[in-house]
């Protein structure tokens, strides 16, 4: 049962970690964008690498926050299973029924199943990976 306890604890830090995670990069995404917003005048007077080596900094940084992102998920995966294979051992399975229920029980919402939290974060590093890309060519079109 103890370690049941601390797999469980372990889970719950990952997911705190996750969201720190989250907060850092998109305080870093958006600082950077709205520099990027304020000094475009002077970005578009400037020689044309410094538009791409911009622009690549702000796709790199996309593409760590999804990599990361996607750590985090085969991360929670793994000890989701560890607690789930505990679980059988037990006589309530807190987390396995939880799953059960999210997944036949039709939400009462617009969609028609749980959209699970990583699914949602895993597309904000794109939008930002885009909006990078946009702003590079409207230095050239705009």
């Amino acid at each position: 049962m103890d370690l049941y306890k601390m797999a469980v604890e372990m889970a719950d830090r990952l997911s705190a970690r996750r969201g720190t995670a989250n907060a850092f990069f998109l305080t870093v995404q958006t600082t950077f964008v709205a520099v990027l917003g304020v000094a475009a005048p002077n970005l578009a007077k400037s020689p044309w690498g410094i538009g791409i080596a911009v622009s690549l900094a702000g796709v790199a940084l996309s593409a760590t926050w999804w990599l990361q992102l996607r750590s985090y998920r085969d991360l929670n995966r793994a000890k989701f299973k560890v607690i789930n294979k505990a679980e059988e051992a037990l006589s309530l399975k807190i987390f396995s029924e939880e799953w059960r229920y999210l997944r036949q029980d039709p939400i009462p919402s617009w969609r028609s199943r749980y959209a699970e939290l990583g699914t949602s974060e895993r597309a904000i590093p794109w939008v930002f990976a885009m909006l990078h890309v946009l702003m590079f060519m409207g230095r050239f079109w705009g």
